[in-house]
């Protein structure tokens, strides 16, 4: 299993505005290419203008097809047009992370 770690910020003041945004036009569409997230939350202490979601993969082949999909899919690239003239992101990072022997989710 592949578990693909994402943390963006947004600017202050604007986090309940652009997850408003995703759950309008970026939920539906995400979530029919690559399933339901392991995680989907909002910081509460610490930067809470960020928040994480972590999706699980099968490899990465799995991985790479879904996510092709995602971007040739017309309304994943309206919802990113929307969130880029919205201007609310400011960071992304990724991290791909495989799981260690001993836990087993």
């Amino acid at each position: 299993m592949i578990y693909d770690h994402r943390t963006y910020s947004c600017r202050p003041g604007t986090i309940a505005r652009h997850l408003k945004l995703y759950e309008e036009f970026g939920w539906p569409v995400q979530s029919r290419h690559l399933g339901q997230p392991a995680l989907y939350m909002r910081t509460e202490s610490g930067d809470v203008n960020s928040y994480v979601h972590i999706w699980v993969y099968e490899n990465a082949d799995d991985r790479a097809q879904k996510r092709a999909a995602l971007a040739a899919d017309p309304d994943w690239q309206d919802y990113l047009k929307k969130s880029a003239e919205a201007g609310y992101l400011v960071s992304q990072v990724n991290s791909l992370m495989t799981g260690v022997p001993f836990f087993r989710p």
